[in-house]
């Protein structure tokens, strides 16, 4: 056991601190400080107290840049109280020995989250003597305890205060463990980015950095005998939500989950998504929340049963009883509002997540053997001035509609991807997808056999180009009136050629979806 008879507190997140220096006090442990946390502990009558510019006998200086970087605090924390060498020496000096180090970093991530946050503010964002004190304290981590976060305090001042002042070698460590991390990646994500700034800024990056704290063990992975965990980078997007109710979330929960959530996210329009194995079996929009959700379920009844829902609304009384009426795992949105949460706690093992939305520019990663690939989200939007009309026939206005709601769905079915849409006077609806298949005719024929709505007079968007004419012409066989398609195919002519025959509009977008 270690006796804590000194302690330096200098904290940027003030939650706790003074709670800490009372119990640490009580015990009789004197306490340096700087700055903003001196006069919080000074208000609320912390003594002893002493300022670390008495102990240095040097004045902060330079804005607040300098007050901890001097021999007499490093000294203090890294002198080891097994050498006898290193006690002679700072006795020599007038040194006093620090056996507890508070320390939690300028507030960088905050500021990074920001777009618009110029370079000027990050560079003055960056601490420079919290990592110094927090390394210095972990590397002599036998005799100096050292905290960054105010979540260990209680653990902290319970074992302090069972142990009349002192703290186990093992806390020590796990102390120590948790410093470096949070060092580690105070440096990663100033790091990170900076590299994002111009003329040197990089969408991919030269290194990639991969890093994220465990926030919740799963049971297993994909399947029972794989184990998994849930890493978060913040409170953002599927990872970083918060769940409501329901039981606990498996792996496969959260990967539809966030395949629901990255489709919804499409939508202007009052919107909602059925999620089967990543697939969307059911999507569509509506005037209200409640008719879009019943459209998209119209589209699969069958496959949405045990699905995954995302919302690009608040979830309203309406729409949870429309969800109530079948078994469904999990429900992300934006948010739900009291008269919802109450229907639908009655689906006591259904699990409500509340998602805030992430950026765009999160890079996509995948696991290879040996490796990482890495490449920036698929964030690309459709623009009717972009498309060009192929056919001698153009589409229809409802038609136009109709394309662009496919498109958007087709960006989110796994390739190939055919999707069917809707054509009418209201908002989009998915009739069918075809998703997966090793031939593109395949998975146009595969959609229309799972077609539970009429096909007759509706549309199809393929994901990639229709290589042959075969799959444009299986898709007129069930009463297609249009299709949109990337196009560059050496033989585009022939598919155009097709269509016009069949009399079929077709336009091309010069852009690709591939999902694998």
């Amino acid at each position: 056991m270690a006796r804590i008879a000194r302690a330096l507190l200098s904290v940027t997140n003030k939650t706790g601190i003074v709670d800490l220096a009372r119990a640490l006090t009580s015990l009789g442990v004197e306490i340096l400080s700087t700055g903003g946390t001196y006069k919080v502990l000074h208000d609320a009558g912390i003594a002893p107290l002493r300022e670390v510019a008495e102990v240095t006998q040097f004045p902060e200086m330079l804005d607040g840049r300098v007050k901890t970087i001097h021999p007499r605090i490093a000294g203090g924390i890294l002198a080891m109280r097994s050498r006898p060498e290193h006690m002679q020496a700072i006795a020599e000096h007038g040194i006093p020995a620090i056996d507890l180090v508070c320390v939690n970093l300028y507030e960088f991530e905050k500021i990074a989250a920001r777009e618009d946050a110029s370079l000027e503010e990050l560079i003055a964002n960056i601490d420079i003597g919290g990592p110094t004190m927090i390394r210095a304290a972990a590397k002599n981590w036998q005799d100096v305890a050292v905290v960054t976060s105010p979540d260990d305090y209680a653990a902290l001042t319970a074992e302090l205060t069972e142990n009349h002042g002192n703290v186990s070698p093992k806390t020590h460590w796990e102390l120590a463990k948790k410093a470096f991390s949070a060092t580690a990646a105070y440096d990663r994500a100033v790091s990170a980015r900076l590299a994002e700034i111009p003329p040197t800024g990089d969408l991919v990056p030269a290194i990639l950095n991969i890093r994220a704290p465990r926030t919740l063990p799963l049971r297993y992975g994909e399947n029972p005998h794989q184990s998994a965990a849930l890493y978060a980078t913040g409170h953002l997007g599927v990872a970083g939500a918060a769940q409501l109710q329901g039981k606990e979330l498996s792996y496969n929960n959260l990967v539809d989950l966030d395949a629901a959530w990255a489709l919804i996210g499409e939508f202007e329009a009052p919107a909602a998504a059925i999620i089967k194995h990543t697939n969307p079996c059911g999507c569509a929009e509506g005037e209200t929340l409640a008719e879009a959700y019943r459209r998209a379920f119209d589209a699969d009844p069958i496959s949405a049963f045990g699905g995954v829902l995302a919302f690009n609304r608040s979830v309203d009384a309406d729409t949870a009883t429309e969800i109530c009426k079948t078994f469904i795992e999990a429900i992300a949105a934006p948010d739900y509002t009291p008269e919802a949460l109450e229907s639908l706690a009655a689906k006591k093992n259904l699990r409500l997540l509340k998602v805030t939305l992430a950026r765009d520019s999160e890079l996509v990663i995948k696991s290879i053997s040996g490796g990482y690939l890495a490449q920036t989200a698929d964030a690309h939007r459709l623009q009717r001035a972009d498309l060009q009309v192929k056919t001698k026939r153009a589409p229809t206005p409802q038609e136009w509609a109709a394309l662009e709601f496919a498109w958007k769905v087709v960006k989110h079915v796994k390739s190939n991807a055919i999707v069917f849409a809707q054509v009418g006077e209201g908002h989009g609806q998915l009739i069918s997808a075809g998703a997966g298949q090793m031939s593109r005719v395949d998975s146009v024929r595969f959609g229309a056999m799972k077609a539970a709505l009429p096909l007759g007079g509706s549309v199809v968007a393929s994901d990639a180009f229709f290589p042959f004419a075969d799959g444009l012409e299986e898709a007129a066989r069930h009463g297609v009136t249009a299709a949109i398609q990337p196009g560059g195919s050496v033989r585009d002519d022939e598919v155009i050629e097709a269509a016009d025959r069949l009399g079929l509009a077709m336009v091309f977008t010069g852009v690709r979806h591939f999902r694998h």
